[in-house]
């Protein structure tokens, strides 16, 4: 009797799985990939339980089981902009979705304490990656392509169009929220002749940004933005309003326009979503960005009103699926020489792929934008114009 009951369960377990991998077979097949199929971008499955994984738990049970080598797609990138593409993610809304999208919108994840949390959480996992991954310049955002065709040419061009949107003039004094590696700030003194504060919550980057501008006229501090007083000529932020956070977003742009003279400019690079706000991915998360969350069009806007003019509201979203790719490539190539250390080992070369690939692919469904949107106090009088 044990022995026809054991048999009767694991047919009964085969069949559920069956049914979950006709399923997947299903939904895969309106964004044109296939299972074990041989195009690139088909996924090919090393564990049948990826199915009940991904199904049960959503983006994060399928990104753990990439990790875990349940699965692959030699063209990573090609499986998720398919996926995408097509809106198949949407299909996969479970509990940890939910819990993620209340944790967001109930409790101030960026405040406090937890401001700092990013830091340690991601940008002071080395600099020995970071190196590697972003080029000549550890410039950790969107590159601006329009006449560039390396990373190294389209990050200098990115600084610059910052800098030239905010006309910068010799003698000015700028602040940086979130400065990084403190490359734009060292750009902009050398280039533009300015002097500038940056502040950062990564204690890693604010070492390398001392160094990095030693003997320019730039200080560089471990510090919360919002404990800033003083006045500058102008002001930006460059990839940090992404961990911010909805409840945070007017007392961000209220320190803006505190730190700002009143004939001053007021630049905000950042990652936006098309979609309704407040809903975090799950993987990313728990793995890349905790407590990180990328604003809609609706809150920014929100946010800055009575406080600032909008001059100008640029949308280049789609070269940040170039810029993704050149980081990946930089990432592969420098793979031998990383996994020496102990931190990196091969389950973080699948988990950091895997960020780069599905990021890229999220640009090249135009699911996610890049903006830099130019501010001014009281409206630039006579108009403002445009730098592209």
């Amino acid at each position: 009797m044990n022995d026809l009951s054991g048999d009767f369960a694991k047919s009964e377990t085969a069949h559920h799985g069956s049914r979950l991998r006709e399923r997947a077979e299903h939904l895969l097949a309106l964004a044109d990939v296939k299972i074990d199929g041989d195009r690139p971008w088909d996924l090919r499955v090393h564990d049948e339980h990826v199915f009940a994984r991904a199904f049960a738990h959503g983006s994060l049970g399928l990104g753990e089981a990439y990790m875990d080598g349940w699965w692959d797609a030699d063209d990573l990138d090609g499986f998720f902009f398919r996926v995408l593409d097509a809106h198949l993610d949407e299909h996969l809304k479970n509990f940890d979705t939910l819990r993620a999208h209340l944790r967001a919108r109930f409790i101030n994840l960026q405040r406090g304490r937890r401001a700092f949390k990013i830091g340690k959480a991601h940008y002071d996992l080395g600099n020995d990656l970071f190196s590697a991954m972003l080029g000549k310049r550890l410039v950790y955002s969107c590159g601006y392509w329009a006449q560039a065709d390396n990373l190294d040419d389209a990050q200098a061009a990115k600084l610059d169009l910052v800098c030239r949107k905010l006309q910068l003039k010799p003698g000015m004094r700028v602040l940086d929220i979130g400065c990084g590696w403190g490359e734009a700030l060292k750009y902009s003194a050398e280039k533009y002749g300015v002097s500038g504060v940056g502040v950062t919550v990564s204690e890693q980057q604010a070492q390398f940004a001392r160094e990095l501008c030693k003997g320019l006229p730039i200080e560089i501090r471990l510090q919360d933005y919002r404990e800033l007083e003083e006045k500058f000529d102008a002001v930006y932020s460059i990839g940090m309003f992404e961990h911010v956070g909805w409840k945070n977003y007017r007392t961000y742009f209220e320190v803006c326009k505190r730190c700002l003279k009143e004939d001053g400019l007021n630049l905000l690079h950042c990652i936006g979503v098309n979609s309704e706000p407040s809903r975090p991915d799950p993987w990313i998360e728990k793995y890349i960005f905790p407590n990180s969350m990328v604003p809609a069009a609706s809150q920014v806007a929100t946010a800055l009103e009575g406080l600032f003019v909008v001059e100008d509201w640029h949308n280049f979203g789609a070269d940040y699926d170039k810029t993704l790719m050149a980081w990946r490539a930089n990432f592969d190539a420098a793979w031998p020489e990383l996994s020496k250390n102990p931190r990196y080992d091969e389950r973080f070369r699948r988990m950091w792929r895997y960020y780069l690939s599905a990021s890229a692919a999220t640009f090249r469904a135009r699911r996610d934008q890049l903006w830099q949107i130019t501010m001014s106090p009281r409206g630039v009088r006579g108009g403002y114009r445009v730098p592209r």
